[in-house]
């Protein structure tokens, strides 16, 4: 089978690998007319990667790029377009499939479902939009192992197959610049669940309507978190079916809004053992994955930390609230069709004493903080030691220096990894 594959980055690479092994002639297609490629493999770069497609029985998209791209310069391709994740649930030996999908906690609460699983002695792997292609580790899996799969919008906006529990956690407007509305966002994640059978389970947030607007497109058994009668805090406490799992006091996880995603991992986790002894175990001693509220270290009674990754107001606002102390917090960065009046609003109420503003939106937050009357803001600078220096010189001891930018990195950095790397790095290097 002549298979193109459209991208070559993570995911791209790892399809190659398992196309190649199965004997496909394969074409890599992908927009940088400088990319890597293995050598003796056709290829088709630069601007005109997408053109001609439908020579190929077989498209294999990269997350990132849009189904809608290939399709305008090819109309009649449609029926060809796969991708990484679809081959993945297509070539799965197991059915024990776990996909979490959300606008932010995706990765804390897929690695704190795959701990739990872990803890109570089962076989599983970790994949997704976390970084680990699932194909790279397809080979190693049996009928009894567990997959627990990360995954956005842009993995599930074709997705034709459904886990057999999907979790749906906090949603809000994000990514568009790529979706071209709400409507669409929400419409690709709802594949999620989409494709769920009767005897499927489908988790979502109580209380948030756009969580229980995607899984309510599931014909499986819908259950709540946050609220009975799926997990939820009462009295200080993560309960489930009247047992008492933890005090939420006893969480590594910073903020309010990591309650939620322990809740939505018990939740998950409760339909395939009730340990509690595992589970307890694992959500008290996970401390976060990096660039989420990551404590960097602490300078003259300053203390720095990175949330990178969070890439919306949203986020952004949680990780305010995730702390008393004043606040210097770094926010800015490219745009990502994102409404920055409410976070405005949650720093004037946020002990915040300054906003350091970067990179192309810094001047639609400041607008958004004029209008609220808030005007301790000043330019952070171009480099991040600049912004880390800056930040040394207006902070008292007992603040937080917080970097959540509340955008996209693409304006100054690589990704928000390299804008998280950059961070730290300042931050270690001061005296």
């Amino acid at each position: 089978m002549k298979i193109a594959l459209l991208g070559f980055d993570i995911e791209g690479r790892s399809s190659f690998e398992y196309f190649k092994a199965q004997g496909h002639q394969i074409t890599i297609c992908d927009r940088n007319p400088k990319v890597t490629v293995p050598e003796d493999v056709p290829t088709v770069l630069g601007e005109n990667y997408l053109d001609n497609l439908d020579r190929f029985d077989l498209l294999v998209r990269t997350a990132g790029l849009a189904p809608q791209k290939i399709l305008t310069k090819n109309p009649a391709v449609a029926d060809k377009i796969t991708t990484h994740i679809n081959e993945f649930f297509k070539a799965s030996p197991t059915k024990n499939l776990i996909g979490v999908t959300g606008t932010k906690g995706k990765g804390t609460t897929s690695t704190l479902i795959t701990k739990m699983l872990e803890a109570d002695s089962k076989h599983v792997r970790l994949g997704g939009n976390i970084g680990v292609p699932p194909l790279s580790f397809v080979s190693e899996l049996k009928q009894d192992s567990w997959v627990v799969l990360e995954l956005s919008s842009f993995q599930l906006i074709d997705l034709k197959y459904s886990p057999r529990i999907a979790v749906c956690l906090m949603v809000v407007p994000e990514h568009l610049d790529w979706h071209p509305d709400i409507n669409d966002y929400t419409l690709a994640k709802s594949q999620l669940f989409t494709h769920q059978t009767d005897e499927d389970v489908a988790i979502f947030l109580a209380g948030s309507e756009l969580s229980e607007l995607i899984a309510s497109s599931s014909r499986g058994h819908k259950i709540p978190y946050f609220a009975p009668p799926g997990a939820f805090v009462e009295g200080g406490t993560i309960k489930l079916d009247g047992q008492d799992i933890c005090q939420v006091a006893e969480l590594k996880l910073l903020g309010r809004h990591n309650w939620q995603n322990a809740c939505a991992a018990v939740t998950a986790i409760w339909q395939i053992t009730q340990n509690v002894e595992a589970i307890r175990s694992v959500i008290t001693n996970f401390s976060g994955l990096e660039h989420r509220l990551e404590l960097v270290r602490e300078v003259d009674g300053v203390s720095y930390y990175d949330d990178s990754f969070g890439t919306a107001p949203e986020t952004a606002i949680v990780a305010l609230q995730a702390f008393e102390q004043p606040k210097i917090i770094i926010l800015g960065g490219s745009d990502k069709g994102a409404n920055y009046n409410e976070l405005a609003k949650a720093i004037v109420a946020g002990n915040v004493r300054t906003v350091l503003l970067i990179g192309s939106q810094a001047s639609r937050i400041q607008e958004s903080l004029e209008k609220t009357g808030f005007t301790d803001f000043t330019p952070g600078g171009t480099s991040m030691a600049e912004i880390v220096g800056k930040a040394h010189q207006l902070a008292q001891p007992g603040d937080v220096v917080l970097l959540s930018p509340a955008c996209a990195s693409f304006d100054m950095f690589k990704n928000y990894k390299d804008r998280g790397e950059q961070f730290k790095q300042a931050v270690q290097a001061l005296a």
